[in-house]
This record gives structure tokens, sequence and C-alpha cells, in this order.
């Protein structure tokens, strides 16, 4: 009997083994197929138990019922529902259109599965061993389920289109020849990508992917030692938030949910560089409790990163680079322990709004924090850290940020311009400090009012000249444009003359630093 006839006859085929009449019939009805045998061990499907002819169907027979399959029993739906069922051969779908529902659940697959530009409603496999999964372009109407699945060469999905969310919680995937765990390059997801308690061994690639709501990674294992990155995900697209938080382990898994009292929690742990270069996420990116393992040369790349709140409370990685360079933040949520030290961390056109920090963070350690960016002198950290304070109300702590910034142009400046630099510190404090500038002032006026008193001081013009008021003369002489009535009317020689012009300048420089400082007071104000 050739293919087809039968099902035209709604009659089984000559050739199917007993376990192959059985699914057949299974299908026509829309009810489960459960060959398990009731031992756990032995329906392993990850387990080293083999699973005889008893268990087996032909892929080919798989893929008859799905692309071509006999009618429904009247009243019923036809679907394909599977459980501890061994599918010998390559299951290959390509290009094909499937209607029925499918769902596989603790199977085993002794080849591939190709689904490359085949289109389905929705496709669950949950807990099955799986050799590789090759479904590049395909399409689906609903779900794509892969949860507690094993793919022992990786996962192709480049170019996927899922109507709406994919689930691949608790799935074990190791690399293919190409060293990439899961290759999703081009992928759109409709709502979410849940891969909660992922364990991937080798390169997850999401360049370029689209997700219609939120990406879950919370508790994933990510481990990739033989090339530069573990998560590889530049020009992401997420439409809300993407986790990279704890989750909580246990026999029934809540996506999202906080984690019952009790309930053991896995935070996420990557072995590999992590790059989200250009990424843009409508909510924020949360790295709560992550750790980090990076080589000196691996790094947890943020360039040109967009998103209304970045959530930095992760361990501080031992080594490798964070680098934020172009990025562009509303709200910073940080804490003081999760940044790197000096020379690994890169903030060149970091642009950010609103400091909010988890816990205490000193503003010397947040300078400390500018400081690490820049091992190069760059005003540019300073200045949007100050920008940022003053937005917040912080005038003092902005001066200071700003003062900072001054301190280490300094050092970079020859030996004349550094010592005038460390004078300026020291007296006005580069005008950050306008009340030292007044004390200076106030020391000047009294020393040299003193001092004036022993001054020979002979009138320019007999007869025209107020009364000798040697402290006077001292406030006339500090105090620019204000005209007191002294100056003018006495001649002094020698050093007298000289002090005279050197507190003239100096009562320049001091007055222009108290009328800056009061200046940047009423602004406050």
């Amino acid at each position: 009997m050739t293919e087809g006839a039968g099902i035209r006859a709604g009659e089984l085929p000559d050739d199917l083994t007993a376990a192959e009449a059985g699914m057949w019939q299974a299908f026509r009805n829309g009810s489960v197929y459960d060959l398990s045998s009731g031992d756990p061990i032995v329906d392993d499907p990850h387990g080293g138990h083999p699973w005889g002819p008893e268990r087996t169907v032909r892929a080919r027979i798989v893929c008859w019922l799905l692309l071509d399959g006999p009618p429904a029993l009247a009243g019923r739906v036809s679907s394909l529902k599977l459980t501890g069922v061994q599918i010998s051969g390559t299951l290959d779908l390509a290009g094909g259109t499937v209607t029925p529902y499918v769902e596989l659940r603790g199977c085993r697959f002794e080849r591939e599965i190709l689904l490359p530009e085949a289109r389905f409603t929705t496709v669950r496999l949950v807990d099955c061993s799986v050799p590789r999964l090759e479904a590049a372009r395909v399409h689906t109407e609903g779900d794509l389920h892969l949860p507690r699945c094993r793919f022992h060469n990786g996962v192709r999905l480049t170019d996927a289109h899922i109507g709406t969310d994919l689930l691949i919680n608790q799935a074990i995937v190791y690399r293919d020849r190409s060293g990439r765990s899961i290759s999703g390059d081009g992928m759109t997801i409709g709502q979410d990508l849940q891969a909660e308690l992922l364990e991937s061994h080798g390169e997850l690639r999401l360049r370029g992917a689209n997700v219609g709501v939120s990406l879950s990674l919370r508790g994933a294992r990510l481990a990739n030692p033989y090339t530069r990155f573990a998560l590889n995900a530049p020009q992401l697209t997420v439409g809300r938030t993407l986790y990279l938080t704890p989750a909580g382990v246990g026999s029934v898994l809540l996506s999202g949910g906080t984690p019952a009292r009790g309930t053991r929690v896995q935070r996420v742990e990557c072995e590999g560089g992590v790059r989200l270069d250009d990424g843009r996420f409508g909510d924020s990116v949360d790295f709560e409790r992550a750790r980090f393992t990076f080589t000196d040369e691996q790094e947890l790349s943020l360039r040109r990163v967009q998103t209304p709140e970045l959530r930095f409370l992760g361990e501080r990685p031992a080594r490798g680079r964070v680098v934020l360079s172009g990025a562009k933040i509303v709200n910073l949520m940080d804490r003081r322990d999760s940044w790197p030290g000096p020379g690994r961390l890169h903030m060149g056109g970091f642009a950010y709004e609103n400091l909010v920090p988890r816990g205490p963070f000193p503003l010397a350690e947040r300078l400390e924090w500018v400081a690490a960016a820049t091992a190069e002198y760059n005003p540019e950290p300073y200045e949007r850290l100050a920008t940022v304070l003053r937005a917040g109300g912080e005038d003092e702590d902005a001066r200071e940020v700003l003062l900072a910034k001054q301190r280490r142009r300094r050092e970079t400046l020859p030996a004349a311009a550094k010592l005038w630099g460390y004078v300026q510190d020291w007296t006005v404090a580069y005008g950050y400090r306008p009340g030292r500038a007044a004390v200076w002032m106030a020391l000047l006026w009294a020393a040299s009012s003193v001092a004036f008193t022993h001054a020979d001081h002979p009138p320019i013009k007999s007869g025209e000249h107020p009364p000798w008021n040697p402290a006077l003369f001292a406030l006339d002489l500090l105090l620019p444009v204000i005209d007191l009535g002294q100056v003018g009317f006495w001649r002094l020689r020698g050093g007298w003359q000289w002090l005279a012009a050197a507190m003239i300048v100096v009562g320049w420089i001091l007055a222009t630093t108290v009328a800056a400082g009061a200046t940047r007071l009423l602004r406050r104000g």
C-alpha cells in the first residue's frame, strides 16, 4: 500500500510496527500516547538505559502524521502527543506546514530534528533528549517550548519567528561545531523569551534578536571557556526588561515570582564575556547578584546601550573589564562593591541622569569610581557626575567633584603649571571653596593693616588728603572696583610700594573667587 492511500481510506498503513500503529490511532483520537514504563530510572530520556523496539517509532512515520496525516475521528481534533517514546532516524520537517498540535514529553531522539523554514501552530518538547535542533527561519503562530530538554550539539533558531513565547527553562545545551550553544541571530519573539535556570555550554548568540516583552535569564549558568563570549547579543531589542537575576530552585518554576521562604536561590553565573552593545531595553537591564568570571581579555560590554534603568548590582568581577562607553541611562542603580577597580572600568561618553545607590556609597568612593574609569585624565566623567549631583540638589558634593577634576588635571600639567595649581588648591581650592578665599582676605587685611601702621606715607598733595587710616587703606587695596577714598592720596616707596601692588593683584583673585562662590549659592537658591 502506498503512503497516502491508507490515509484517505482511514485505514492503517501495512508496514507500521505495533508502537507506530498505537501512535497512529492516538493521533486520530487527539490523545496522549504514553509508552513509559513507570520506572523513573528506565524512563529518564537522558539516562543510559536502552529503550527497545516496543518504545520506538520511526521519524518518517512521525513526519507522515504531521504533514499528511489521517483525518481525526468524529468529534476529535488530531494532534501528536507522545510521552516516553524513542524516535529513530532524522525528523525532517524542513519547509513543511504542520497544522496539528505537537507535544512530546520525556522522549528520546536518536538523530537531529530538522525544522528549517517549517511552519507550526504550537510546538512543545518537554524534557526530551535531542542530538541537535536545526530550526533556522522556523515560524510558529503560538509558543515554542523546550523546557528541561538536553541538546547535545546545539540549537539553531537563526531568523526564527515565534508568535508568542519561547521557553527554554532548565534546558541544557552543549555547543555545536562552531562553538555555539544557541544561535538566535535575528530571531523575533512576540512576547517573552524565558531561559531561566538554563545551562549553556558554549556561546549563547542573540545578535539582532527582538523580544517583544521580557528576556529572562534568571538563575542561568552560561559557560564558554572556548571563545570570547558566553553571551553575545549586540543590537538586541527587548520591549521591557532583561533579567540576569537569581531564580528559585524547586519543583515548580514560577517565572518572575519571588522565591518562597526556604527556597534555594540560584544566581546567574557567567563564565565568559558578555556583549550587549547597541542594545535597546524598554524598562531596564538587571544584573542583581550576577557573578561574572572573566579572563583579562574578556569584558561585560554595554557600549551604546539605551535603557531607562541599569541595575548594576552584581558581584565585582575579579578580572576583565566593564565597558559603558556611549551608553545612555536614566537611572543608574548600583552598589559600591559591584564596580571593578582602576583600569578595568571604561565610561567614555557614558550618560546617566540619576544615581540610585543601593546601600552606602560615600562621595569619596564615588570619586574613586570615576577615577577608576579614567586611566588618563578625562574631564567628562567628572562633569557628568557633578551635573547629576547638582540636579539632585547636592551642590556641595558637585563642587567637590569639580575640585577633584582640577586636582586630577593638575597631574597632567608641566612642572610650573603644576606648582601654580598647588598654590591655587591650597589658597582658594580652585575657587570651589569660596569661604576659604574670604578667610584669606580677612587675614591679609588684618596683617596689612598692622603693617601699614609702620609705613612712611607722605601725601601726594599737601592739604588735599584724608586722614591716614592704615586699615581703611589696606581694605581699599584689597577690594577691586570699590573706592574707599584712601588709595591715590599717598606716596609709598620701596618695599611698601611692592606690597601695595601685590595686595591689589591678590585682592582681584580672591574677590573674584568669593563672587563666583556667591553666584553659585544664589543660583542654587
